[in-house]
């Protein structure tokens, strides 16, 4: 399902690692801001924002969740450094059937940063708002994409919601909302 070219405002968080201090707050408010209702709750597993650490050497590693991939990765690459292994899934923004990382704790639903879009718009992530550190920075810039509608995003999030309500429930919620709009 190919869509039409077009001009897109890209947003991006970018990383510096040589500056986090693995205080996790960006973890903690993330979790907050998306918490029902807002700022009500906080658990970390609901963040979309996690920092891999080390803390005996001193390294952390702040990764954002991505995409959702229907189908877990062919590549168990590893990655040395300052002298400790990791495999490449601590680093990997995918949620995937192959681990819990970036799913929703109750429902199993993927995860996905989507830059505390929020009414009215904040002027940056919540995260790169509450990193002392600055080793978060909010980047914008402007890219030629293809929009295309992915079937598989919205499959797996069908897919959750029948795993949690049953096929009838969610058969019965489309049928009253399409009612509605019409």
């Amino acid at each position: 399902m190919e869509g039409e070219k077009k001009t897109k405002i890209v947003k991006t968080i970018k990383v510096d690692v040589d500056k986090c201090n693995g205080c996790k707050a960006c973890e903690v408010i993330c979790s907050a801001f998306h918490a029902a209702p807002k700022y009500s709750s906080n658990n970390p597993a609901r963040s979309r924002i996690r920092v891999i650490r080390e803390p005996l050497k001193d390294v952390y590693v702040p990764v954002y969740a991505g995409e959702y991939t229907p189908a877990e990765c062919m590549g168990r690459d590893k990655y040395v450094i300052d002298g400790k292994e990791y495999e490449e899934c601590a680093f990997c923004r995918a949620s995937c059937p192959s681990r819990d990382v970036f799913k929703e704790p109750d429902s199993g639903l993927p995860l996905k940063c989507d830059m505390c879009e929020d009414d009215p718009t904040l002027k940056e992530p919540m995260c790169v708002q509450w990193c002392l550190a600055d080793a978060l920075t909010y980047e914008e810039r402007e890219e030629e994409v293809v929009e295309e509608v992915k079937p598989a995003d919205i499959e797996a999030g069908l897919e959750a919601l029948v795993n949690k309500y049953g096929l009838q429930k969610v058969m019965d919620t489309v049928a009253r909302i399409a009612k509605r709009d019409n």
